[in-house]
């Protein structure tokens, strides 16, 4: 493999990190209003069952719904950001094997004069 191939494929490893960093966040992002949705829907539950403010049938089950689809959503994003931060560190890997196997050289460090 040349040099050449070599960079690009350490270009393409970083563009993928990139891509999944990206998945990634919305994953977080989206586990956050999963659990948003769950502790909201959970609280609308409650306070229909204790009939605190006459909330009828229709509020009952949209607070279950809305506790399931938290649920779901949850565990959803959190397998899919375990698979990305597995994805990352494998590319991770990979890129720094890239390197280690390059035969880089070293620059020498020159005084810089002031003018």
């Amino acid at each position: 493999m040349t040099e050449d191939d070599l960079i690009d494929e350490i270009s393409d490893i970083e563009d993928r990190i990139e891509r999944l960093a990206g998945i990634a966040e919305r994953c977080r992002k989206y586990i956050l209003a999963s659990k948003i949705a769950i502790g909201g829907g959970a609280v609308l539950l409650l306070v229909t069952i204790l009939g605190l403010f006459g909330f009828g049938q229709t509020a009952a089950l949209g607070s279950i719904a809305l506790v399931l689809g938290g649920i779901v959503s949850l565990g959803s994003n959190v397998s899919t950001l375990r698979q990305s931060e597995d994805a990352i560190g494998a590319a991770e890997a990979r890129r720094a094997a890239l390197i280690g196997g390059m035969d880089l050289r070293v620059v020498a460090d020159t005084p810089m004069k002031l003018v």
